[in-house]
């Protein structure tokens, strides 16, 4: 196909995926297909683009959201999240030890299943000089994953009859990327989106004590941490929504836009899965993300219908 149709073809795409019709697991499944019978003609600037379309339109949810029921949410995940993600951690190296998963795609997975998937991974990578297979495989492990909670989590959400906030909770701790998390809590309601998306970034923060704990066990010092410093700015937009008399129509205006955001992004996640990254994943490490992820969904899930935090 002419590279110029192919462009046009993924603009009006992308351009369909912000109309009512296309709900957000839709959307990834979109750029899949679309990656995989096309191919992406804007690959190269893909990462990017999609990194900052999902900040800002996070920090977009900010403006519908209130700082005291943002502090409540936060303080009832905070022991939750504290201790799922220690217990991933250990229970991912030990799969990855039995699975003899390469003991650095391991810490990979383990990180990304433990945090917040693909940006856990690009944090940690440099820090036990990961090369690019090791990363590769993490990335497309965790993705493959990301991909089918956004379909799943929904669906068992609905049947178990979870309340909003009990599978925001749940999707916040369970899924991996806050991507995923904030496709699956949109779909399911706006209460949970709500709650997940608050989770999910204080989740976030503990790529820094992590980061800094690998590089003292690797004896790397002197590595960059990467800091989510968006979450800052999703801080703010709730502070100023909560404190500034700013018109309603403007805020849900600009909550509106944010969710079409999320939506557009991930198509463009979709749209950069290719069967090379897909072919690149063995069973080993598949197995151990896939039997991690079991576990941690299982565990939460487990503890949060129980009332055990």
């Amino acid at each position: 196909m002419n590279t110029q149709i192919k462009k046009v073809a993924f603009i009006a795409v992308a351009l369909l995926c912000l109309t009512p019709w296309i709900q957000p697991p839709v959307a990834l499944l979109l750029g899949f297909i679309f990656s995989l019978l096309i191919g992406h003609p804007f690959i190269k600037y893909n990462g990017k683009v999609t990194k900052m379309l999902l900040q800002i339109s996070i920090v977009g949810l900010g403006f519908g959201m209130d700082i005291y029921e943002a502090a409540k949410t936060g303080k009832t995940g905070f022991w939750l999240t504290v201790l799922s993600i220690f217990l991933t951690l250990v229970v991912g190296l030990l799969l990855g030890y039995r699975l003899k998963v390469k003991k650095k795609t391991s810490i990979l997975i383990s990180s990304g299943t433990a945090i917040c998937g693909g940006s856990a991974i690009a944090a940690v990578a440099p820090i036990i000089d990961a090369n690019e297979e090791e990363t590769s495989v993490s990335l497309a492990t965790i993705f493959i994953l990301n991909s089918v909670a956004l379909f799943l989590f929904p669906y068992i959400g609905t049947l178990l009859e979870l309340s909003q906030q009990d599978f925001g909770l749940w999707a916040a701790i369970a899924i991996h990327d806050t991507s995923s998390v904030v496709g699956a809590a949109q779909k399911y309601g706006d209460e949970a989106l709500q709650v997940a998306t608050t989770v999910k970034l204080a989740r976030a923060l503990w790529i820094i004590p992590i980061s800094l704990l690998i590089s003292v066990i690797f004896k790397q010092q002197k590595s960059k941490i990467k800091i989510p410093y968006f979450i800052l700015l999703f801080v703010l937009a709730i502070i100023i929504n909560t404190y500034v008399p700013i018109p309603e129509s403007i805020t849900s205006g600009i909550v509106f836009i944010s969710k079409k955001g999320l939506t557009l992004t991930l198509f463009f996640i979709g749209a950069g899965l290719t069967l090379k990254a897909l072919k690149s994943v063995g069973i080993q490490p598949l197995l151990q993300g896939v039997l991690l992820w079991i576990f941690i969904s299982v565990a939460s899930l487990y503890v949060i219908i129980n009332r055990f935090f």
